[in-house]
């Protein structure tokens, strides 16, 4: 094994210069953080799945290079196909393509040692004045200083060295302090006319007991000492998404992390990304001043709502049956554009924010919801009404699909339409991330179950108690989140007022789901008087 790993470190190191060579390691071991980065059948694959340093730049444009491990790359080809993804990979969505190119030069497993002596330098040859390059590496800095991995640096930012004879190889090496190799980055980024940016750690899924807060690492405060010594920008990313974490609950905090604590899921590795991008935003460091002229959409996606003093506001979510036309009494209505029918304006504000196609995981993944959540303020409310598209295929076009069920359960799925990798959750969830989220912000959340077919069975209108309505209960049950049943509530209505699908379709237009307007008035008359059945604090705002 190891003879047929050395075979394959030599045959990397001749590799053209998009593949460059890393640090010497022996059988693929389990470190002290209890991760292992690289296996031996991914080394080759993982970098050449790297840029080839300065190959993204267009024209005279300058290059951001990201330097870093795991937690900015991650996985053999960096694309979430172990449902790992790390914050570079969503880095360039906050730089404008057309002034300045995001190249992520980060490699799983490397310290702040390796990564210099074995990658660095041919990032170094490739940077051109005006560049920019972030400096964000250290979760690997610990281990043996002489074998193995051989990565381990000195803590602090003396002048303090080290001489080893790394044992596997008999190659003689001077090892630094983290702060003398910083010193190192940084002078030689300044030699070619580039711009160096020293960035703290991203936190991991580790909590100080006594405080109840996420543990901050050490290298940020060698970082900032380091920044003022060498007048060089500093931004805490380890502290902005570390205060984020502490502001979450135990269990949003826990699924930002995928598979052990260090690596972050689709969501960590966002957070991270508008983490750092914010933190450059918000500097006051002169010479960062040109840089934010290349950035974009750090602002928060917000949701269109006129407040006025004193009036809560109840955002109504959901899909085509809550919000559709609305426009040609002849054609489809969804509920909530009939909210004004309902609810006291002079008393509270409705926004419906519902939208027709829908369901939990496409109502996320477009960030429909986080502009929901980051206007929510204390005392509004969020009804939340999913189900009609949620049961469809997971990795079709649309890719609206969940797994069916409440338990916390995922998997990693690859799309049809892109190839691209994304892990999906249960239904149940969705709707308990989107519940946890409104509880946060203080406002209350109330589950809606989905509005029943036209689709009858020996007169009576069809149920899907056995499904959803077994799921929106489970989720009840495990949140104590109000739930308000306008599934049967509806159902019941239809049961008494029509005798089978023909009967029926006055109610509906055009297919089995979709309501016409008459459809639409009665369910939302339906969801005042489940307000008042559960004795909600939302119906002392109904009219």
């Amino acid at each position: 094994m190891r003879r047929t790993l050395f075979l394959l470190i030599m045959l990397v190191g001749m590799l053209p210069t998009m593949a460059q060579g890393f640090d010497n390691l022996p059988d693929p071991i389990e470190d002290v953080n209890k991760v292992v980065d690289n296996t031996p059948d991914s080394i080759a694959k993982a970098l050449m799945s790297r840029p080839a340093p300065g190959s993204t730049r267009i024209g005279k444009n300058p290059v951001l290079f990201l330097i870093g491990n795991s937690t900015m790359r991650n996985g053999t080809k960096g694309d979430g196909s172990n449902g790992q993804w790390g914050w570079g990979y969503y880095a360039n969505q906050y730089f404008n393509a057309n002034k300045i190119t995001v190249e992520n030069q980060a490699l799983g497993g490397m310290s702040t040692r390796t990564f210099f002596n074995k990658l660095w330098p041919d990032i170094r040859e490739a940077l051109k004045p005006g560049d920019w390059v972030i400096v964000s590496i250290g979760h690997n800095d610990n281990g043996p200083f002489d074998e193995g991995r051989a990565r381990a640096v000195i803590p602090g930012i003396g002048p303090d060295s080290l001489n080893v004879t790394i044992k596997e190889t008999g190659e003689k090496e001077t090892v630094y302090t983290y702060g003398g190799y910083m010193r190192r980055y940084v002078s030689e980024i300044r030699a070619k006319g580039a711009n160096p940016i020293l960035m703290s750690l991203t936190p991991r899924d580790a909590y100080d007991e006594k405080t109840g807060k996420i543990v901050r690492k050490p290298q940020g405060e060698w970082l900032e000492e380091l920044s003022m010594e060498l007048d060089v920008p500093y931004i805490d990313l380890n502290e902005i998404s570390g205060s984020k974490l502490d502001s979450y609950s135990r269990w949003k905090e826990k699924y930002h992390f995928f598979g052990d604590h260090i690596h972050t899921s689709y969501f960590g590795a966002q957070m991270n990304a508008r983490s750092a991008a914010e933190g450059i935003m918000a500097s006051n460091h002169r010479k960062l001043d040109e840089l934010k002229g290349m950035m974009m959409n750090v602002g928060l996606k917000t949701v269109d709502v006129k407040r006025e003093a004193g009036k809560p506001v109840v955002f109504i979510t959901g899909d085509s049956t809550v919000k559709n036309k609305d426009k040609d009494k002849d054609d489809m209505w969804g509920w909530g554009a009939l909210a004004n029918t309902i609810f006291n304006e002079k008393k509270i504000t409705p926004v419906n924010v519902a939208i027709a196609g829908r369901s939990t995981r496409s109502y996320l993944r477009e960030g429909r919801w986080d502009a929901l959540y980051n206007m929510l303020q204390p005392g509004d409310f969020v009804l939340i009404e999913f189900g009609h598209n949620d049961i469809c295929p997971i990795t079709d076009q649309k890719a609206r699909g969940v797994i069916p069920g409440t338990k916390d359960t995922c998997h990693v799925y690859k799309m049809e339409a892109d190839g691209s990798f994304v892990v999906v959750y249960s239904f149940g969830w969705y709707l308990k991330k989107f519940i946890d989220d409104v509880r946060e912000k203080g406002a209350t959340p109330i589950l809606v179950s989905l509005t029943p077919r036209n689709e009858w069975s020996n007169g009576k209108v069809e149920r899907r108690n056995d499904s959803y309505g077994k799921w929106y209960r489970e989720v009840v049950e495990e949140t104590g989140v109000e739930f308000l049943d306008l599934h049967n509530i509806t159902a019941d209505y239809l049961d008494k007022k029509y005798k089978g699908k023909e009967d029926a379709m006055p109610y509906f237009k055009k297919d089995h789901t979709h309501t016409s307007l008459l459809g639409a008035t009665n369910n939302a008359k339906c969801v005042a008087k489940g307000l008042k059945k559960m004795k909600s604090p939302l119906a002392k705002y109904l009219k």
